[in-house]
């Protein structure tokens, strides 16, 4: 696996895969790589000829007072799994190397990414469209994979991609889970070990209510209220949002019809996790 730090290069080393008739898969991540990042790139693996994986914590997707500093980084670590699983090249560019200059060019996405994340973290979905934007820039045609824990930051993107003609082909893959159904994320290791006990409880309350769905609540107040009352059940559980919504528009249907989607953003102590489940009507 080769790595590389500069845009030109990426873009050299692509372009001339290109040229020789190889397909690009794409993972783009921000580091601290667990089995939900491999799976990404094994599956890019699969679909594609060459594979890269980048590794950079965005800072314009980062509010006031959240974790940017205190992300976690093992980039040694990030770069064994990403080789073990199939990567080609790691991108690994710095802060500088992405933002030359002060930017003043961001990209919004309306619409998707206005509840849920976008009311919690108002500034959050830009910083993630603007960053997707310029790696797809850089990497040019591929395939990109991204995984469905973030399902609202895979409509965003997927929306972005489609309004501005992006040549890019967005592959969403399943939530990879631990034994107990805790989503994998890089953000579990600020997870106390009583919190790690309780965490499983977002889970639960997403089952629970795409279950009531699947016997017959139409009621999108109802399913809301019942993943309310399992989550406040935990004493360690403090609840952000629980909703269920249409897994294109991010409304709420009407009576719930159609694909759906439940997501739930939890926060244990210093940890904020973000869950989701699809069911269909």
């Amino acid at each position: 696996m080769k790595r590389v730090e500069a845009i030109a290069d990426l873009r050299a080393a692509l372009d001339a895969e290109r040229a020789g008739g190889c397909r690009v898969g794409f993972v783009p991540t921000m580091g601290y790589l667990h089995d939900g990042h491999a799976s990404l790139v094994r599956a890019a693996r699969a679909a594609t000829d060459v594979v890269a994986v980048s590794i950079f914590v965005n800072p314009l997707q980062f509010g006031a007072g959240e974790d940017l500093s205190a992300y976690p980084r093992d980039l040694a670590r990030d770069s064994r799994l990403a080789e073990a699983n199939g990567a080609d090249l790691l991108f690994t560019p710095s802060v500088e190397e992405m933002y030359p200059l002060p930017v003043q060019t961001t990209v919004s996405v309306g619409g998707v990414s206005e509840p849920l994340e976008g009311a919690s973290r108002p500034t959050h979905f830009a910083g993630v469209a603007t960053v997707v934007a310029k790696l797809f820039s850089i990497v040019g045609p591929c395939a990109a994979f991204f995984g469905e824990k973030d399902f609202q930051q895979l409509a965003v993107v997927r929306r972005m991609t489609a309004d501005l003609s992006i040549p890019v082909d967005v592959v969403g893959c399943p939530t990879r889970r631990e034994a107990d159904g805790l989503a994998m994320s890089s953000r579990n290791v600020y997870l106390t070990a009583e919190e790690r006990e309780a965490a499983p409880v977002v889970h639960r309350a997403l089952q629970a209510g795409a279950a009531s769905i699947l016997a017959g609540e139409r009621r999108a107040t109802e399913v809301r209220s019942l993943m309310a009352q399992v989550i406040e059940a935990e004493p360690l559980a403090s609840l952000d949002y629980a909703e269920v919504v249409d897994a294109a528009a991010f409304t709420v249907p009407d009576p719930l019809a159609g694909t759906l989607r439940l997501l739930a953003a939890v926060r244990f102590g210093r940890a904020r996790l973000i869950d989701n489940v699809g069911v269909t009507v």
